[in-house]
């Protein structure tokens, strides 16, 4: 079966076919190419974002999982209204404002197990590639100029709106926009190249001194990276319009050819049913998750499982439920790693593992059904923890079982995954393990292997020996 994902711009489910070209094998393509909108570095992310980011994560994860090859961008906006605001209103460089903003959310990322990607470019490096669109799109007749600025005229681009689907009568010629974001009921032209007001970084080019607008940055840094056009580029819905439309204008306009295949994008995320505002209280930023003693592990989990098109309703009960999902998945661990004697292999288990695999496969290729995928997931800790109280596991099996779930979790990454923790309650560790060694006198197993689960969860194994019971970092 193909991955097939659903597409902004056709509207349709459509086939991942890298390179645009069909090929007999999944090694005949080349890298599946991917820009992902990274963020713009004027303060903390918040869960919001992450929702996106840990989906684009979830989507290259997959992708290799399935065999195939990528190559994968995501920028930072290091130049907009924003940072330069907050740069000045601090008294700093736009250069020290968006560096510590930048490096906090890289840690942020290694927190929630986002893998690193393979280009991570910053607007700010790359004003060459702008020049050189800006200077294709004057030639081809796109552009005017107003008070110094640079702006694309949205007329002259025929195909203007197939992404968020505009009507054209709703676009107001000749009209401007000098900011960088705007509502969809106010279709103007954009700006490309800004002309240097007084207190803003400016760089010097062939049309005059100023700095880029927003949309013209991603065309740029995609430009610069991959050469031409792409697989795939992500984003979430708020994305559409203007900045990814903009995006296709100036690109295509450009250079002639198309500029992406397959459009992907990500629904909002709410807290508490509501949109995220600082004034109601429900703004997060994952730094305030784990303030409060949230595990990266269930916030990741939760994330990554609803649909990407689906709005996720983010609420502090649903990590506590994320939690249990995966102390679920830490206890048939635990009973694999108690799994003693035999080396050999029986047929159940290494069925199980291919019928793991292969519903989970299935599941995910239609359109990124995480949560058929993750009932698939648990169908199968339902059938392996059969497994075992029939005592129907050898060591051997085991192995087989715990390959498996190695294996989805190179797609989930939140199984295996031991979070970095800034401080260790040893008081609260040791209390724990009382607790399970008076539930096990109490032959209350079920509770002692929910304490021995549940410390795992929190990256902490426990090894029972003839002088008692001993902990570890995981």
């Amino acid at each position: 079966m193909a991955v097939r994902i659903h597409n902004t711009l056709t509207g349709t489910i459509d086939e991942i076919i890298p390179g645009g070209k069909k090929r007999e094998s999944i090694s005949d393509y080349p890298p599946v190419s991917i820009y992902s909108c990274g963020p713009t570095v004027y303060g903390y992310a918040h869960i919001g974002n992450f929702r996106t980011f840990v989906f684009n994560d979830f989507l290259r994860r997959y992708l290799k999982f399935r065999g195939f090859k990528v190559i994968h961008a995501m920028n930072i906006t290091d130049v907009d209204d924003k940072t330069i605001a907050g740069a000045n209103a601090e008294g700093v460089s736009l250069k020290e404002y968006t560096s510590r903003y930048t490096a906090i959310f890289l840690e942020d990322l290694k927190i929630l197990n986002i893998e690193p990607v393979e280009h991570m470019p910053k607007a700010t490096e790359s004003i060459d590639a702008m020049i050189d669109i800006i200077e294709r799109l004057t030639r081809g007749g796109y552009v005017y100029e107003r008070d110094g600025s640079l702006y694309f005229s949205i007329a002259k681009f025929e195909r203007y709106g197939r992404l968020s689907r505009l009507e054209r009568r709703e676009i107001k010629t000749g009209l401007r926009y000098d900011t960088d974001e705007y509502a969809k009921d106010d279709i103007r032209d954009f700006a490309l190249w800004k002309a240097p007001k007084q207190g803003e970084v400016a760089w010097e080019t062939p049309f005059g001194r100023g700095r880029p607008g927003w949309h013209i940055e991603c065309s740029a840094m995609i430009r610069k990276i991959f050469g031409g056009t792409i697989d795939i580029h992500t984003g979430g819905v708020d994305l559409i319009f203007p900045h990814h439309e903009n995006e296709i204008a100036q690109s295509e306009a450009a250079y002639g050819e198309t500029f992406v295949r397959h459009w992907i994008h990500v629904e909002h995320l709410l807290v508490n049913n509501a949109k995220m505002s600082k004034s109601m209280g429900n703004f997060y930023t994952l730094r305030d998750l784990l303030a409060k003693g949230y595990s990266p592990r269930a916030i990741r989990y939760l994330l990554i499982s609803a649909h990407y098109r689906k709005q996720l309703n983010f609420t502090i009960e649903g990590i506590t439920q994320a939690e249990q999902a995966l102390a679920r998945i830490d206890n048939l661990i635990v009973r694999l790693m108690d799994v003693r004697g035999g080396s050999e292999t029986g047929t159940a288990a290494r069925t199980l593992v291919e019928r793991l695999v292969a519903g989970f496969t299935e599941a995910v290729d239609d359109d990124l059904n995480i949560s058929g995928g993750l009932g698939v997931l648990f169908d199968f800790i339902h059938a392996a923890n059969l497994l075992i109280s029939e005592s129907s596991v050898t060591r051997g099996d085991a192995e087989i079982l715990m390959q498996g779930l190695q294996k989805i979790d190179s797609v989930l990454g939140c199984i295996f995954f031991k979070p970095r923790k800034a401080g260790i309650d040893v008081s609260w560790i040791e209390s724990m393990i009382e607790e399970r060694a008076q539930a096990k006198r109490e032959k209350n197993y079920a509770r002692a292997d929910e304490i021995r689960a549940m410390l795992l969860s929190h990256g902490i194994a426990l090894e029972d020996t003839k002088e008692g019971t001993r902990w570890k970092m995981r």
